[in-house]
């Protein structure tokens, strides 16, 4: 599990007493790697009451083309700037280009966030 709480060092590398424990809502998850298959959704609990939709794995994207949508499949990941290792393992992640049904696309939604793949076509 990730810790977003605050750092027990210093800038100057001191150490830092803390003053209370780790609280549930400064704990983090490991981050969702939305991958190409089968549509596979997971819904997670958040604060606030409310619930957020992860695309585990997921085949289909929504591509924008000259101010319509429809509805493409998803071939494979041709290039992912956050990691190259992601293409390889066909991990799908915002800005990442996919190759679909419609050409090359690059993704402007966040999978692993809202249960969707939006794109964008790339010429």
């Amino acid at each position: 599990m990730k810790y977003q709480g605050r750092s027990p060092r210093k800038r100057t590398g001191g150490r830092l007493r803390p003053n209370h424990k780790k609280k549930k809502h400064e704990l983090g998850e490991e981050s969702t790697e939305t991958q190409v298959g089968d549509p596979k959704l997971k819904a997670v609990d958040t604060r606030g009451n409310t619930t957020k939709v992860r695309a585990i794995t997921t085949d289909i994207a929504s591509v924008a083309i000259d101010g319509e949508t429809r509805e493409a499949e998803i071939e494979n990941v041709a290039e992912n700037d956050a990691n190259p290792n992601y293409a390889r393992r066909n991990i799908i992640t915002k800005g990442a280009v996919i190759e679909t049904s419609e050409g090359r696309a690059r993704v402007t939604s966040r999978p692993g966030q809202d249960g969707q793949v939006n794109a964008v076509l790339v010429e």
